[in-house]
């Protein structure tokens, strides 16, 4: 099973000393992660996107260039793109461009988004949320098939005979991206993904791990119905997390308490607490917080339950200290993937 991280680059004020990171030493911040995890062995290094003034990224591609030249390994990878309010013609050029530049290491995961900033930045309505992403992935999809396409919609001008370039080195396949698809965990998104025949990453943002087997189970069985290669087929799982070697819950709660509190107060849900937090640090919640044992212990019972082949750990929420978040990946690369691999070879 392959670990990774991934960020947004928070830049939300610690709760705990209320200093502010720039948006420029985020990016500094984000580069040395990126360069550390791949000299730890770690195989994913991603970047989402958001259009808040609380996140750094608002354009993945260039984040991710600038760490595909810091680094020799690591797979590279937009967690997620926004494809709904994107042109996935540009979407396909910025990653073919990013695939040549990497050595064939990048990959694209696409998705709605989990804040809906970027409908009125660029002129899309919410009235058509699910239209949108549906007409955008089928065309995301066809351009990855075809160099030269012909084609119409509804949102975006027709293509007629068009030219899509660069094509991207040719991993996993011929002339063809490495594309994701994302998924918070409902039954429709998960049906989807599996029709399409494209490797799903699901958001686990809370309940526990056992919940999310469903959803693996449903999406295996219905690419098999749809006609798909399951054995080729991949399911990642993306969470929330922190190692350290002593005192990993205590050091990640007040960040993950400050900024649950505020998502939980734009959206309407119930005001997180120690009690909430305690659950989801338990051996069956959500969140990967603890000692190399600890975690790697986490891990292999979501993989038990979920069979999955990638794990990837957001550990930075609301501004969790740089030496924190390095020792973490470090912890991640030298500790847990060891234990994980040994865990899950000797299954």
């Amino acid at each position: 099973m392959e670990l990774g991280i991934y960020s947004f680059g928070d830049i939300h004020p610690d709760p705990l000393t209320g200093e502010g990171t720039s948006p420029q030493q985020r990016m500094a911040d984000l580069l040395e992660r990126a360069r550390l995890a791949d000299e730890v062995g770690l195989h994913y290094f991603g970047v989402g996107e958001h259009h808040r003034p609380d996140y750094a990224v608002s354009a993945p591609v260039p984040v991710l260039a600038a760490a595909a030249a810091q680094t020799q390994n690591i797979k590279v990878g937009s967690a997620v793109t926004v494809l709904s309010t994107e042109d996935p013609v540009r979407v396909y050029q910025q990653f073919a461009t990013l695939d040549l530049l990497s050595g064939g290491r990048a990959e694209l995961t696409a998705g709605r988004g989990s804040f809906i900033e970027s409908y009125p930045l660029f002129g899309a309505a919410l009235t058509d949320y699910d239209e949108l992403y549906e007409e955008k992935i089928a065309l995301l999809l066809q351009l990855d098939e075809q160099e030269v396409i012909t084609w119409s919609g509804k949102f975006r001008p027709a293509l007629d005979n068009a030219r899509i370039l660069p094509r991207p080195t040719g991993r996993p396949g011929a002339g063809h991206l490495d594309i994701w698809i994302a998924t918070g965990g409902t039954p429709a998104s998960t049906i989807r993904a599996a029709k399409l025949g494209k490797n799903v990453m699901y958001a686990l943002l809370g309940g526990t791990v056992h919940s999310f087997a469903q959803h693996a189970e449903l999406y295996r069985t219905e690419a098999a119905k749809a006609g798909h290669d399951v054995g080729r087929l991949k399911v990642g799982v993306s969470s929330t997390g922190l190692v350290a070697r002593e005192g990993a819950a205590d050091k990640f709660y007040p960040h993950w308490l400050d900024s649950l509190t505020r998502i939980a107060a734009e959206r309407g849900f119930s005001k997180p607490s120690r009690v909430s937090y305690n659950m989801q640090a338990a051996r069956s919640g959500g969140i990967y917080v603890g000692n190399p044992e600890e975690v790697a212990e986490k891990l292999v019972l979501t993989h038990q339950y979920m069979q999955h082949d990638r794990h990837i750990l957001q550990m930075d929420l609301s501004s969790v200290p740089q030496k924190t978040v390095l020792q973490s990946i470090e912890l991640l690369g030298t500790e847990v993937l060891p234990l994980v691999q040994s865990e899950l070879s000797s299954e």
